[in-house]
């Protein structure tokens, strides 16, 4: 198994067991990282460090209880790899459901993650934060 597949395939395992704390282990020291999506959205945008990785990890529950989220295929090449998917969760805010596909891309260097990038349906997302 490739070094990149081992780090996407044990950051999944942690998310899914709820080690939330221990994700940033798994991150380099600088990292690019970008959710792209509305300001109105708590956790979108550009972070560069660890601490900024774990910070959203650790707050994400706050704005999200999630009711699926479902890892469909992993894709790897050399140090990229793209996860393909789907979720469901409930926003504590409004209470209205996101629903989308979702592709994460990881770049993986040194056993490291140095890159994470999502695409989702950021429109579904703003609206379900109430934003017009």
């Amino acid at each position: 198994m490739s070094e990149t597949r081992a780090v996407v395939d044990e950051f999944y395992r942690r998310l899914g067991n709820g080690e939330i704390g221990s994700l940033a282990e798994l991150f380099a020291d600088r990292i690019e990282w970008d959710i792209y999506g509305a300001d109105d959205v708590p956790w979108t945008g550009r972070r560069t460090t660890r601490a900024e990785a774990a910070e959203f990890f650790a707050s994400l529950h706050t704005h999200l209880q999630p009711e699926e989220f479902a890892v469909e295929r992993i894709l790897v090449d050399g140090a990229d790899a793209v996860v393909l998917g789907r979720m469901r969760q409930i926003v504590r805010a409004t209470g209205k459901p996101f629903v989308s596909p979702f592709a994460f891309h990881f770049t993986v260097e040194g056993g490291k993650i140095t890159r994470y990038v999502t695409f989702e349906d950021s429109l579904a997302l703003a609206r379900a934060f109430g934003a017009s």
